[in-house]
């Protein structure tokens, strides 16, 4: 029984090994552009922002660059018209009222030819100004979300996915190996 054991021990080694090294380069891997911070944006040598993160079609968007070297920052994204922001000013940008209920659009950041980007959803919260929450929400926005806000699998989901996989195995294994001994 020993020796089941230890085979089955040594099968499942290389099976959780190969898990993890599947799974860590999609985790990790970009979508070919610069690497991202905790908030979801390109890090770059300049800062840039987008307030607020979610907003309704037609809603307005506070634009932020500072720490270009150049006077302005061109601002860029397919649900609003292009914005120059002036060095260490702010602009707004007007979300198209057509612009898809639950889609998040590509906000990109020019300064000199370095590219920064960020994401902006649209939601269905009825149209105010802002973009703004009504207060008044209708079911539960339910699923598997990340502390940081990110978009995607991060390795802790990933390497936590491994281990329930290799455990589930195991414990398979191990019910089919007594099930086979109390049968004899």
């Amino acid at each position: 029984m020993r020796a089941i054991r230890a085979a089955s021990a040594a099968l499942l080694a290389p099976l959780a090994t190969a898990t993890l090294a599947l799974a860590a380069p999609a985790a990790l891997a970009e979508d070919g552009g610069a690497p991202k911070d905790g908030t979801g944006h390109d890090i770059t040598s300049f800062g840039f922002s987008v307030t607020p993160r979610t907003v309704a079609p037609g809603g307005t968007v506070t634009l932020k660059a500072d720490g270009c070297e150049v006077p302005t920052v061109t601002v860029e994204s397919g649900v609003f018209d292009t914005v120059t922001l002036n060095e260490g000013h702010q602009g707004t940008a007007t979300v198209d009222v057509d612009a898809k209920v639950g889609a998040q659009y590509e906000v990109t950041f020019d300064c000199k030819g370095e590219r920064g980007t960020t994401t902006l959803t649209v939601h269905g919260g009825g149209g105010h100004e802002n973009g703004g929450d009504t207060g008044a929400h209708k079911g539960v926005k339910a699923g598997f979300g990340t502390a940081s806000g990110s978009d995607g699998i991060g390795v802790t989901e990933a390497a936590t996915g491994a281990v329930l996989i290799v455990g589930a195995l195991g414990a398979a294994v191990v019910l089919m190996r007594r099930r086979d001994t109390s049968g004899s």
